[in-house]
């Protein structure tokens, strides 16, 4: 499938991050595949780190064309025009490591290992299963965003949020973590 949305740094910074880290407008690449209907996300489970999310928010552009994070630590957001998970292609879910001194929704992310499974309820009350194949930590600055966004021979979760070191004078993290996992049968 041709890559549906090329996000490249607009979710790398995002997630978890000051909003000031977030470039402007993602772009939307067309794809030439039929679309698939798949239900859309309605929570994260992932019992290895303790995350038990009811309800996805949908991630969206501000006036300025630049995303807007979850202003809630405890919340997961989705980029709702890039795959839904269970579609081929990787579906993008963020979330905070921190927030305002609170431990976000993926302050644990970077604790997951290949084999960890995380589920994902969907709003039609099915839910799809994914393993962690790889958990990798890239900077900010040199992020290989074909390797994550890119595309996959089937369906893909990519769980995003900040690490690394805390640049204070910044307000944000100078890398990000991100868990590639593949759809379970």
């Amino acid at each position: 499938m041709t890559r549906l949305l090329v996000l490249a740094l607009a979710l790398a910074a995002l997630a978890g991050c000051d909003p000031a880290d977030v470039p402007a407008r993602p772009p939307i690449i067309p794809t030439d595949a039929a679309p698939v209907q798949v239900a859309e996300p309605a929570g994260i489970e992932i019992p290895t780190i303790d995350v038990h999310a009811a309800g996805i928010t949908n991630l969206v552009t501000d006036a300025h064309g630049a995303m807007e994070i979850p202003a809630d630590p405890a919340v997961v957001g989705w980029y709702p025009l890039g795959p839904a998970p269970g579609e081929v292609g990787p579906a993008i879910l963020t979330g905070h490591v921190n927030y305002g001194g609170t431990p976000g929704v993926f302050a644990r992310l970077h604790e997951l290992k290949p084999g960890d499974r995380v589920t994902v309820p969907r709003a039609d009350l099915t839910a799809v299963t994914f393993e962690v194949y790889a958990v990798d930590q890239y900077p900010k600055a040199d992020f290989p965003a074909d390797k994550v966004y890119g595309d996959t021979d089937g369906p893909e979760l990519r769980l995003i949020t900040c690490g690394g070191e805390l640049d204070r004078a910044a307000h944000s993290y100078r890398d990000n973590i991100v868990v590639s996992a593949r759809l379970t049968v």
